[in-house]
């Protein structure tokens, strides 16, 4: 089944690896790639995809820079026979946010808007809506978020993220709009900026620089592969039911402690590394993440254990050391000194 799909934030870490991901499962497919090149956007993550596609007129790979915001440039686009949307353009840092919330309003909120609005008047047949399960808020020691569980965002980050699921919802609701979300723990994988913890601390261990680690280092987060991840959006975007939340998860529980851990070992660094800096404000506890409707409605499952994903993982930043020391410069490095240095 051909398809023609528009991926917003496509240079990033997800939108990246989701469109490699696309390009070779679905030979007929055709992507359009919108994004912005903020910070966190990297052509760099898109050399192979673009060779794997061809080049010319019978390319499947087409790259515009833009903001989703542009509504104009967003009609063109979709005017040129785009049939879904997978939107993973956002601000996406927590710590950022809290700095300055500003551009995540603009970005994930009003440029989601402008999506949808524009979706709605071409008729794109898809739209999914990639979120996060921080828009739950925190748990306590048990249990697990559900499709069903209310929103409690808890950064400006996580609410500019519930704002977004509910304006795709509304959307769904009042317009009939073929909508589908879908809240997803955290990612690990190739091409993750280093503002996240794994890349940061795996490159920092490389230059035995030391580890931030918030407050006591027990807060806890399910872990996914991020092919995993980009293997579930795929089968949402084919076999979803429109209107409907999916949960993403990898049944991967671990403390801040124990992934700084497990890096240190993968890469034979001494622990005294670690330096435990002042937690941030509105630190969630814990996240976990109940995928069983994912499963038994389109049948995805796992590829990757925790433990062979980290190791593939922490091999990818060794082997590609000139990508990473390429972001992790200019204007990174001085949100990265002002953030942690008096923490």
């Amino acid at each position: 089944m051909r398809m023609k799909i528009l991926v917003t934030g496509g240079a990033g870490f997800i939108g990246s690896n989701f469109i490699r991901y696309v390009l070779k499962k679905h030979p007929d497919y055709e992507i359009v790639n919108l994004d912005a090149l903020t910070y966190a956007g990297n052509l760099d993550n898109l050399r192979d995809a673009e060779e794997q596609a061809g080049s010319g007129p019978v390319s499947r790979y087409r790259f515009i820079k833009g903001d989703i915001g542009d509504a104009a440039l967003v009609s063109r686009i979709l005017a040129d026979g785009i049939e879904a949307i997978v939107n993973f353009a956002a601000e996406s840092h927590v710590d950022r946010s809290i700095d300055n919330a500003g551009v995540f309003i603009r970005t994930n909120v009003l440029g989601t808007q402008v999506l949808l609005e524009a979706a709605l008047r071409l008729r794109v047949q898809r739209f999914i809506q990639i979120s996060t399960d921080e828009v739950y808020g925190s748990l306590g020691a048990t249990g697990k978020f559900v499709e069903t569980t209310p929103l409690s965002p808890n950064s400006p980050y996580s609410a500019s993220k519930a704002s977004a699921d509910l304006l795709a919802r509304s959307y769904f609701e009042t317009f009939n709009l073929p909508v589908i979300i879908t809240r997803c723990s955290n990612n690990y994988g190739p091409f993750q900026f280093p503002e996240k913890l794994i890349p940061l601390f795996i490159t920092n261990a490389l230059s035995d620089q030391s580890l931030p680690l918030y407050g006591d280092g027990l807060n806890v987060r399910d872990w996914i592969h991020v092919e995993d991840h980009c293997c579930a959006i795929d089968l949402v975007l084919r076999h979803g039911r429109a209107g409907e939340v999916y949960n993403i998860g990898g049944n991967c529980e671990m403390t801040n402690r124990e992934i700084t851990r497990t890096i240190l070992q993968e890469l034979g660094k001494p622990e005294t590394l670690i330096r435990f800096v002042k937690d941030r404000p509105g630190h969630d506890r814990r996240y976990a993440i109940d995928c069983s409707k994912l499963c038994q409605e389109l049948g995805w499952a796992q590829k990757y254990d925790f433990k062979t994903g980290m190791h593939n993982t922490v091999t990818w930043y060794l082997d590609n050391r000139e990508w990473w020391a390429r972001v992790k410069s200019g204007e990174y490095m001085e949100f990265y000194k002002r953030w942690y240095g008096d923490r």
